[in-house]
C-alpha cells in the first residue's frame, strides 16, 4: 500500500461503536474503501452512510467473502475488532468460556483462513486484531476475557511470526481503558482498574495508524503497557503480588 491506505479495501468487524467504528472512521478519513460489519443492521447502517462505507450485517468470522465482493474482489486490511467482554471466575458457565473463546479467538483464526490464500498468492496483506492489555497482562474479575485475549495475542503472534516474510503484516491492538460500552460493562473490576485512565476511542486509531507506519506489532494506546509488560516478565512473582494486591482491593470495595 506504499506507506498509505488510500483506495485499499478494509474491513472492520464490531463496528457497531467505540473503537471498531472509530477505526472504520479514521481508514475512511485516509481513503480507504470500507466495509462495516456487525451483529446489529442498526449499529452499522448509520456509520456505513456516514462515512460512505458498505454494511455486512452477520457473524464477524463469518463474512470474509460477502465482504470481499463489496470491494471488488480484494482485502487489503482486516481488522478483527469484534469482541465480548465476558467477566467472571473461574465459576463462570461452560457457554460463557465457550462464547468468549468462539468470538475472541476463533473468529480471529476462520478470518484468516479465509484471507490467506489470497494475501500469500500476492504477498501482501494487513490483519489487525483487537485484543487488550489483558491479553498482556491480565484483569481481575473477568477470567473468560483475559484468557481469550491472551489466545487473541498469541494467534496474532504466531501469524506474525509465519507470514511477515511473505508479505503479511500483523498488529495487535492492546489498549487499557477507553470510554465504550465495554468499559461500562466491566462493572466494580473496570471502575477500579480502567476508568481513571481510560481513553477515546479516536485515539485507538490514531495509535494503531502510528503502528502501520512505524511496521511495528504492538499497538499500545496506553504507552505504560509496556513497562507493565515488561515488569511481568522480569519478576513474574512481584508483578502477581501486585495484581493480587489489586484483587484484595476490589474485593474490598464489594464487601
Amino acid at each position: 500500500m506504499g506507506g498509505t491506505v488510500r483506495g485499499a479495501g478494509v474491513v472492520v468487524t464490531g463496528a457497531g461503536g467505540g473503537i471498531g467504528a472509530a477505526l472504520a472512521r479514521r481508514f475512511a478519513e485516509e481513503g480507504a474503501r470500507v466495509v462495516v460489519n456487525d451483529l446489529d443492521a442498526a449499529g452499522i447502517g448509520p456509520l456505513a452512510e456516514e462515512i460512505g462505507a458498505v454494511a455486512v450485517v452477520g457473524d464477524a468470522s463469518r463474512i470474509v467473502d460477502e465482504a470481499r465482493d463489496a470491494l471488488d474482489g480484494t482485502i487489503d486490511v482486516y481488522c478483527a475488532n469484534a469482541g465480548l467482554a465476558s467477566p467472571g471466575d473461574v465459576l463462570a458457565d461452560e457457554e460463557v468460556w465457550a462464547a468468549a473463546w468462539d468470538v475472541n479467538v476463533m473468529a480471529h483464526v476462520r478470518a484468516a483462513r479465509a484471507l490467506l490464500p489470497a494475501w500469500l498468492e500476492r504477498g501482501s496483506g494487513r490483519f489487525v486484531s483487537t485484543a487488550s492489555a489483558a491479553g498482556l497482562l491480565t484483569m481481575i474479575g473477568a477470567a473468560p476475557y483475559s484468557v481469550t485475549k491472551h489466545g487473541a495475542v498469541a494467534f496474532a503472534e504466531w501469524l506474525s511470526l509465519t507470514y511477515r516474510h511473505r508479505g503479511v503484516k500483523v498488529h495487535a491492538i492492546c489498549p487499557q481503558g477507553v470510554r465504550t460500552d465495554m468499559l461500562a460493562a466491566a462493572g466494580s473490576a473496570g471502575e477500579l482498574v480502567l476508568a481513571p485512565g481510560a481513553i477515546e476511542p479516536a485515539a485507538v486509531a490514531d495509535a494503531l495508524f502510528d503502528a502501520m507506519a512505524e511496521d511495528r506489532f504492538l499497538v499500545l494506546p496506553h504507552p505504560e503497557v509496556a513497562g507493565y509488560y515488561r515488569a511481568r516478565a522480569e519478576d513474574t512473582d512481584r508483578w502477581l503480588g501486585g495484581m493480587n494486591h489489586l484483587q484484595r482491593k476490589w474485593e474490598e470495595t464489594r464487601a
